[in-house]
Parts: C-alpha cells; sequence; structure tokens
C-alpha cells in the first residue's frame, strides 16, 4: 500500500495528537484524581499509535504503547499521578515529538529511546516514578563523581560483594597505586605491562581511571588497580618495580567495608538529597492533596462546558494547504487588475448597463476578498499552545514558582504573522522567567506569594493585534541598565539625564546589551532580544517595554493584522507610484524650501524641535526627471524606533490598503523595497522598506 499520499496528513494529524497530550498532561497536573482528563490522553495516544504502525513507523507506535501501559494503570487507579510521573510521560512525548519531526523533516523517525522507554517499563513493573527519578540522579552523580575523583576506586554493590567472597575464600584484597617516571614516553604500554604482570598473580577487579582511558592515555602519572591475589603484597610489589619508568608502588591490603567507609560520604550526601526530596515531596503531596479536594467540585462543572464547544468546533473546520490559499489569492489579485480595467472603460464608455455591471462585479469581488483573507487567518493559539508546557520545564530548571495565564488565545493573525512571531516570543518568555520572576524566598522576603504570574495576552485593537508578556516579577533595574548603556557608549551622562523610562528600558534591545550578573542556560549572553526587536520589526510591528521595580514588567508587541494586506499611503516622484506603510509613518509635511538647512553635507529639516535628515526618493530610486520642481517640498516623516527620516517625494496621493507581493526570485534583496503591489488601475507601485533608509 503506497502510504506517501498520507504522509502530510499522518504528520499533521500525529502534531495535533501531541498537542492534546501535551495540554491534557497541563490539567493532569492541577487535577491528578481526575480520570477523564487520563481517558482524553490515552485517547490520543492510542489514535496516534495506531497512525504510526499503519504508517510503518514502528518506534513511534512502540514508545505509544508504553506510555499507554502506564496510563493504563492511572485511569485503573494503580499509580498516582505525581510530577514525577508526568517528568517521564513528558520526556515520553519530546522524544514523539522529535521523532514527527524527523519524520516531517524525510526521516524515518528513528531515535534512541531506551532511557525514557526502561523507566517507563520500571514503573509499569511496580516501581514508584520517585524511586526511578531517584535513582536516575543517584546513577547521574555517582557518574558526576566518578569524573571529578578519577583517580579514585569506586565500587558498586557488585564489587563489593566479590571482595567480601574472595576474601573468604583466602584471596587477599589489594589497592595498588602505580606512578610512572615524569620522563615515561609510553605510558600506554607501562600500563599494559603492568596489567600483565598483576594478572599473571591475581584477578584485576577494578582501576581507576578505567581501562579505556588508561589505553588512550587520559591520565597524569598515577593510576590504581584493585587486585584479588594470593600472592605476598612485597612480592607483588617487587614484581610491578621490575617494569622500567616505574617511579613508585603502593600496595595497601584492603576489605569490602574500607570501600563502604571510603565511599560513605557520597552515600551520606546521596541519601541527604534523597531525605530532602522525600520532605519535598510529602510537602507537595499533602498540598496537591489539599488543592484536589478544593478543586474537585468546580473541575466537573468546567469539564462538560469546556469540552462541549470544542466538539461542535472541530466538526466544522476543514484542512487546507496554506500554499493552495496563496494560489487562490494570486489568482484574486488578477481578478482585482481585470476589474480597475474593466472600472476604467465603462467611465470612458458612460455605458449605464456596463457600468450596472461593473459595479456589482466590484462590490462581490470585495466581499470575495474578505473571504479570502479571512481564510488566512489563524488564532494566536496555535503559537500559544507550546508556551505552557515550556513555562513549566522552565520554571523546575529555574526552581521557582509560576502561574502562566493565557488570554485572548482566540485572537486571529494572518498565518504568515503566526509563523514568524514564536521564536520573539519563546525568548521574551524565557527572559521574564529568568531575569522577572524571583525565586519563592526571595517573593517571601519581599511580602508577595510564593508564586509569581506571567500573564500572556493577545487582543485587537484597530488595524492592528496586541501580544502583551507580563509579570510581576522584580522589574527592570533602571539605574543598572542606564549605567551599562553609558558604559557600552550608547549614550551620554548628559543625555542620560533626560532619557524616559521607556528610552532607557529600549536599551535592553540593543545588540550584545546584557545586565545579566551570570550567564546561565536560559539567558544572559546578550543575545536575543535584539533579534525579537529586529523581527518584529520585520514585520511591520513595534515592541514597548514598561517596568516598575518590584511591580514587574510588560512586554507589549504590536503586530499588523496581515502581511497580504497592508495599509499604506500613496506617493507620486516624477511619473512613478510608490507605497509608503501607514505603520512606519509619524505624519507627512510640506516644507518651503528656504527652510531646507543643511548639515554634515545633508538636507535637514526641524521637525518639532527635532533635526531630521531628509531622503530623496527620486536620488535613491534615481527616478528619471521629467517635471519641474515647485517652491514646496512634499515630506514623509517616517520613524525607525527612535530615528527618524523625511522622504521627500513629489506629491500625496493618498491612503490605501493594498495586497502586498513579493518581487519574486529574480528581483531579491532591492534596496529599500519590500515588495509591489497592483493597483486598481492595473499600475505597479513598488513598496518602500522605509526602515532601510533610515541611517
Amino acid at each position: 500500500m503506497e502510504m506517501s499520499q498520507y504522509l502530510e496528513v499522518f504528520i499533521e494529524e500525529s502534531k495535533e495528537h501531541l498537542q492534546t497530550v501535551n495540554d491534557s498532561l497541563l490539567k493532569l497536573e492541577k487535577n491528578p484524581e481526575d480520570l477523564s482528563i487520563v481517558q482524553e490522553i490515552f485517547r490520543a495516544a492510542h489514535t496516534l499509535k495506531g497512525m504510526s504502525a499503519t504508517m510503518n513507523y514502528q518506534d513511534l507506535a512502540n514508545l505509544t504503547h508504553k506510555m499507554e501501559n502506564v496510563l493504563d494503570l492511572i485511569r485503573n487507579h494503580k499509580i498516582h499521578v505525581d510530577s514525577d510521573l508526568l517528568d517521564i510521560i513528558f520526556d515520553g512525548v519530546d522524544d514523539l515529538e522529535a521523532m514527527v519531526g524527523d519524520i516531517a523533516s524525510g526521516g524515518q523517525g528513528e531515535r534512541d529511546v531506551k532511557e525514557v522507554v526502561e523507566k517507563l517499563e520500571r514503573i509499569e513493573k511496580g516501581e514508584t516514578p520517585t524511586s526511578v527519578q531517584k535513582s536516575e540522579a543517584v546513577s547521574q552523580m555517582e557518574e558526576n563523581h566518578s569524573h571529578d575523583h578519577p583517580n579514585q576506586l569506586i565500587l558498586d554493590e557488585f564489587q563489593r560483594t566479590l571482595l567480601m567472597e574472595s576474601a573468604e575464600q583466602g584471596f587477599s584484597n589489594y589497592e595498588i597505586t602505580v606512578t610512572l617516571t615524569q620522563d615515561c614516553m609510553l605510558k600506554g604500554a607501562r600500563v599494559y605491562m603492568v596489567f600483565e604482570v598483576l594478572e599473571q598473580v591475581g584477578e584485576v577487579a577494578q582501576s581507576a581511571p578505567s581501562v579505556d582511558q588508561l589505553e588512550e592515555e587520559n591520565f597524569d602519572l598515577e593510576f590504581k588497580v584493585l587486585l584479588l591475589s594470593t600472592h605476598e603484597k612485597e612480592d607483588i610489589k617487587a614484581r610491578i618495580l621490575k617494569v622500567s619508568e616505574i617511579d613508585t608502588v603502593h600496595v595497601v591490603q584492603v576489605t569490602a567495608e574500607d570501600y563502604v567507609t571510603a565511599n560513605s560520604a557520597e552515600s551520606k550526601e546521596l541519601n541527604n538529597v534523597s531525605s530532602e526530596q522525600e520532605t519535598k515531596e510529602s510537602i507537595e503531596n499533602a498540598s496537591v492533596a489539599v488543592a484536589v479536594k478544593e478543586k474537585s467540585t468546580t473541575s466537573e462543572a468546567q469539564k462538560t462546558n469546556e469540552n462541549t464547544p470544542q466538539k461542535a468546533a472541530q466538526s466544522k473546520t476543514i484542512r487546507v494547504n496554506i500554499d493552495r490559499l496563496d494560489v487562490l489569492m494570486n489568482l484574486f489579485e488578477e481578478l482585482v487588475i481585470d476589474r480597475g480595467r474593466l472600472e476604467q472603460i465603462s467611465t470612458d464608455l458612460n455605458h449605464s448597463e456596463l457600468q450596472e455591471t461593473v459595479e456589482r462585479m466590484s462590490r462581490i469581488s470585495g466581499d470575495l476578498q474578505n473571504i479570502i483573507l479571512n481564510m488566512r487567518m489563524v488564532p494566536v493559539e496555535q503559537v500559544f499552545n507550546r508556551f505552557p508546557r515550556m513555562v513549566r520545564q522552565l520554571a523546575r530548571d529555574l526552581n521557582k514558582k509560576v502561574n502562566l495565564v493565557v488570554e485572548g488565545a482566540e485572537t486571529e493573525l494572518d498565518r504568515t504573522v503566526i509563523d514568524e512571531i514564536g521564536d520573539p516570543l519563546v525568548h521574551l518568555i524565557r527572559n521574564s522567567l529568568d531575569h522577572g520572576i524571583e525565586t519563592p524566598e526571595s517573593r517571601v522576603e519581599k511580602g508577595k506569594p510564593e508564586e509569581g504570574n506571567l500573564k500572556l495576552q493577545a487582543y485587537h485593537s484597530g488595524n492592528h493585534v496586541f501580544i502583551e508578556i507580563s509579570d510581576d516579577g522584580g522589574g527592570i533595574n533602571r539605574d543598572k541598565v542606564l549605567q551599562k548603556a553609558m558604559n557600552n557608549g550608547l549614550v551620554t551622562a548628559e543625555q542620560a539625564s533626560s532619557l524616559t523610562d521607556q528610552q532607557v528600558f529600549d536599551f535592553i534591545m540593543s545588540s550584545g546589551f546584557s545586565t545579566a550578573d551570570k550567564i546561565s542556560d536560559v539567558s544572559g549572553r546578550g543575545v536575543g532580544l535584539d533579534v525579537v526587536k529586529n523581527t518584529i520589526e520585520s514585520l511591520g510591528g513595534s515592541i514597548t517595554i514598561d517596568s516598575a521595580p518590584d511591580q514587574g514588567s510588560v512586554f507589549s508587541i504590536q503586530l499588523p493584522l496581515t502581511l497580504s494586506i497592508i495599509s499604506v499611503m500613496l506617493v507620486e516622484v516624477q511619473q512613478e507610484k510608490y507605497a509608503v506603510p501607514l505603520s512606519s509613518i509619524i505624519e507627512t509635511a510640506i516644507v518651503k524650501k528656504e527652510d531646507i538647512m543643511h548639515a554634515h553635507n545633508k538636507q535637514v529639516i526641524d521637525f518639532r524641535g527635532r533635526v531630521v535628515p531628509l531622503v530623496s526618493l527620486e536620488d535613491v530610486f534615481e527616478v528619471p526627471q521629467e517635471t519641474e520642481k515647485g517652491d514646496y517640498y512634499s515630506i514623509v516623516i517616517v520613524r525607525k524606533g527612535e530615528k527618524m527620516a523625511g522622504l521627500v517625494v513629489d506629491s500625496f496621493i493618498g491612503q490605501q490598503e493594498v495586497v502586498l507581493k513579493s518581487l519574486g526570485n529574480y528581483l531579491q534583496n532591492v534596496f529599500a523595497i519590500s515588495g509591489a503591489t497592483i493597483l486598481g488601475d492595473g499600475q505597479v507601485a513598488l513598496i518602500i522598506d522605509s526602515n532601510a533608509l533610515i541611517k
């Protein structure tokens, strides 16, 4: 059976099911006794398993099957839901997402999932999730310890038993420390010769560093060996010293108890970690139990309300490839051009019946345009969906308590904007979690609740969509930012005194700017926020920051509804028409020639007390001069952040909504042009990228 034709559907539906699993797991963490959520996760996982098996993605199906087994134990009340169990299931979901991502990239969805499968199997066999996670932490600590102390013998339980049994059988256990001479040229060869001697007199049970590291000469000059032998230690020492380039040999008789004693500090440390975890868990479990009792009544009522509209919405939607909508949009734009020509012809002929027909066609095509544009609009929920899981994991990593509130997820944006806005939002949320919200201890000291609040909100306003990321954390330290800006030469001490709070906060969006005292995995390297600003501005949007000490910060992003249809100011330069996006225009002005001044060999004007440089579009685009200039300049004042420029044109035509068309592959990277549009009369107007003209 040929499966490739179903691949696209499989990938899309797999992503939806994984999203359902992610969302439901987060709900389950808040309502661990609500088995209806487990049923929902089980259904999504079961469907994913069936689809994967049908498509012959066996690894995907196997891992989902293991997750199903654990989910089955939950719904049959055999295991209790806690954060450790959810961490393991979330790890499994991460692997499933990576596999689906691999399939979408043309791979076979193969991935090493041994670790998570082993954890799921141990839970299935009756081990508690806490002990599974704890043993993982312990093994990790032991591994770290062996890396930290490469020359110390670390024995596991089996090796200690071996030592005890060998002693009972009359063997002596020796810990032998061998040091090579400083001028030893072939350390690996000397180690080999020592091992050959030792194997003649007994059995080597352990070495430090490991044999692999010794063979690769990955050690200094000293190594240790644990030997089980019936020979006397003086005899062993004498045999080893016969090997050349050996400096010293120390042979000490040891017992299994010596290693228990030697490792007791580590064991104690591990036990302390375990007991701390257990205490923490018992407190958390107690609070969860109280919370469950409080929430159980309300969750039942909410459950019905949440499920009903979702099912109704699902039955009314179909999936359409965005490429097909792009084709439809292109065809419609051709229709708009013909409509413009027909309007012109009907006006010229002055034929009443033709005019009526054209007017009717204009109305219908206008409605059609709205329908096509609305079809491209998708709820911002598609981007917001990924954040609850990310916030949960980051909060755990940073040892913080964070309550994420999402509002306005149903707000719609053009698909092209949705695709671009995800990464900037990730940066801002990570920044709020790392730098904004304080640790629970710090919040308590300030008299705040232990749990910080992070709010993600989207809403419409005019022709724009606003997305706000706000937190109730420590806020931005204005003085620290200003000092850093002065140190970096971004502003002088004289200028700094007159800056507003918002102007100061904008400095954190500068390239390479970071006020973090230390670099973490999350942030602090001075990368990120400048990329956020550039991405948002490239979408025709803007970002503003507001903050108050110990009250929190608000990052507000303003975005155009769509990138396909934009509001522009049409202007004329000689016989050519250009479009300037309204989002970058401050205002227009008519200036007398004699009011033009010169500074640094450039034309400038005094615009409300600020010196604004002028840019002649005629010179920039080398427009042939066909008409004489008058005594006045028509100027469009545009901005890029805090910088401004005045674009000199011949006349203003007016404001209009136009369809943005790319210039195609043949005209890529044309200076200061972001695209073109076809006007109603069939003429082409180039759309100006005003950001490129402001320096």
